[in-house]
């Protein structure tokens, strides 16, 4: 763990393969992280062809990486095969809810997690895509997803070919709470937010986009209400087509 402190988010990469035996050693070690029940519930799906890579990045925003990087991995909650197993094992399952929805993306974010850890241990760059929860039926569609089978991540792999600056993070007192939630005031948000707010090039994004305040660049222009909630609508759209949110229909019309 004694890069975690320099971990850089890489999205350019050198032109070097990421051998199988590497990759397949890093995604069996990363198994041993947490996990509801010790069932694993989740599946990767390792992309290499430039075929596949091209069909994935419109789904990612044709951000560059995808089709650049030697290796896409997309990180599935998939309760499709623990289901499989109860039944060929004389069982009846469960699992075909929102409940078991969260429990499963829990267990992909986890692993996804412990192998971004492991990569940094070795050397290998990534870029954690969080466009995969945003389109995720053109996902499913080239990756051929059965129903109980959720994208939630998406990294793309490779050999660093860049070493940008490290992002800012907030003091741990902004986050760490003792013993109850203890509400925030507006001193408290000048102080934990100073640094950021601070920092040359976030007041550029402020000048370049007319905007008067860092805040305004994520609620107007990064991360809207209507692009969250055009792709709120889309998520649960798609969590009903893969069978964990059977009942949402039907208490609509109620």
């Amino acid at each position: 763990m004694k890069h975690l402190l320099t971990r850089r988010t890489i999205r350019k990469y050198t032109q070097q393969d990421v051998s199988d035996e590497l990759l397949n050693r890093l995604m069996n070690e990363a198994a041993r992280t947490q996990t509801m029940g010790n069932l694993q519930l989740y599946s990767v799906i390792v992309t290499r062809s430039a075929d596949m890579k091209e069909k994935l990045a419109p789904a990612h925003f044709n951000q560059p990486m995808v089709k650049q990087a030697p290796v896409v991995l997309t990180i599935c909650a998939d309760f499709n095969r623990t289901s499989f197993w109860a039944k060929c094992r004389n069982a009846e399952p469960g699992y075909d809810n929102f409940l078991s929805f969260i429990n499963a993306a829990t267990d992909a974010l986890l692993y996804t997690q412990t192998l971004c850890n492991l990569m940094d241990e070795e050397g290998l760059g990534y870029c954690y895509l969080g466009t995969t929860v945003y389109q995720p039926q053109q996902i499913i569609d080239v990756l051929q997803l059965p129903k109980l089978v959720m994208p939630v991540a998406t990294l793309t792999v490779g050999w660093p070919d860049e070493e940008p600056a490290l992002s800012d993070r907030l003091p741990l007192e902004s986050f760490v709470h003792q013993e109850t939630y203890q509400d925030y005031m507006g001193a408290d948000i000048d102080t934990y937010y100073n640094y950021k707010e601070n920092l040359e090039e976030n007041k550029n994004f402020v000048k370049i986009n007319n905007k008067e305040t860092l805040a305004q660049i994520f609620t107007d222009i990064r991360y809207t209400r209507k692009d969250n909630e055009a792709m709120s609508n889309t998520l649960i759209q798609t969590l009903e087509r893969q069978g964990f949110l059977p009942y949402t229909i039907q208490l609509q019309k109620i």
